[in-house]
């Protein structure tokens, strides 16, 4: 992928995702390239971009600046155009929940021995703490819906969590699951996993805690934004230990590229599926490519109206006017 870096003062750029970009202090020449560490851009709403995998960080105890893109993937490619505002929203989104959610999370509050924000990006940035960050997308499924659906048709179950006979396609589930993945190395796909798979990766503890976090976190966003006529359907969290140890929710937080959003209104008249994220997106590319060579650039309408969308979800959650980019 072409390099996306931009010159920050204070920040140096150490690795570009899909849709992010990550900086470290410029005074600090520890690290030089991606690890299993703190950063990754969610592709689909179940699981993290493969080749998002990288941090730059190989210690705890450093200091990061992810500056969110404007640019978008869909099918494990980079399309074009990007976005506009997209950026801003999902981290300024982020943010908000973070604030919502009263869990450890990976932000850096104190900030005066730091490099300020370029006010460039100050709308997309966050400056986060380096964590040592575990193999695992923690996914919640409060709904039957995308790989969760094509799972249950053939096994009546997802990711080992047997369910009722029955079920259709968008069916709330009697209570919200756990259905873990593995994120595989750079270049690979990840894979849905038991939470006995989970344990044998991180241990007994550590699996029990990531999970009983993750159903604890979905409950109640889930909550805040069913009280605001917005369904979430499922949703990834990642997490990671911090210098002392302890467990801290990080990386992008119940976005609409983490997370599948229905809205409620158009969900209880029986048109299930109406999400406010890049389905829009995905389905003109499913329509319009054979999914071989370069993909299609995206027409106008079809990027004005997934920014649309964007900015429609940030403010019915946070009753707040949208960021534009």
């Amino acid at each position: 992928m072409t390099s996306t870096a931009l010159d920050l003062p204070g920040w140096r750029h150490v690795y570009s995702g899909k849709v992010r970009d990550l900086y470290v202090p410029a005074d600090d020449r520890q690290t030089s390239g991606p690890d299993d560490r703190q950063t990754s851009d969610a592709d689909d709403r179940q699981t993290r971009d493969a080749d998002d995998a990288g941090s730059a960080r190989d210690s705890t105890d450093g200091a990061m600046l992810i500056v969110a893109s404007d640019r978008v993937s869909a099918f494990d490619h980079v399309l074009e155009p990007g976005i506009h505002g997209k950026g801003a929203v999902l981290t300024q989104l982020s943010a908000w929940w973070f604030d919502q959610l009263a869990v450890p999370d990976h932000r850096v509050v104190d900030t005066e021995e730091l490099p300020p924000v370029p006010a460039d990006v100050s709308d997309r940035a966050m400056i986060v703490r380096s964590l040592d960050m575990f193999p695992i997308e923690c996914v919640v499924r409060g709904y039957l819906s995308g790989s969760g659906w094509k799972e249950y048709q053939a096994t009546q179950s997802v990711c080992g969590v047997a369910l009722p006979s029955g079920l259709s396609d968008g069916d709330r589930l009697p209570a919200p699951i756990y259905t873990p993945a593995y994120k595989a190395p750079l270049g690979e796909h990840d894979e849905n996993i038991t939470f006995e798979r989970t344990v044998e990766l991180v241990g007994q503890e550590a699996a029990e805690a990531l999970r009983d976090l993750s159903l604890s976190v979905y409950s109640r966003a889930a909550a805040v934004a069913e009280s605001r006529g917005v369904i979430l359907a499922d949703t990834k969290f990642e997490f990671g230990r911090d210098a002392s140890g302890r467990i801290v929710l990080a990386d992008e937080v119940l976005t609409s590229d983490s997370s599948r959003y229905w809205d409620a209104a158009e969900y209880a008249a029986g048109r299930r599926g109406v999400s406010f994220d890049k389905q829009i997106v995905r389905d003109w590319l499913a329509a319009n490519w054979d999914g071989s060579g370069v993909p299609p650039r995206l027409p106008h309408e079809i990027v004005e109206r997934t920014a649309a969308r964007y900015r429609e979800l940030f403010e019915l959650l946070t009753a707040t006017p949208a960021p534009r980019g």
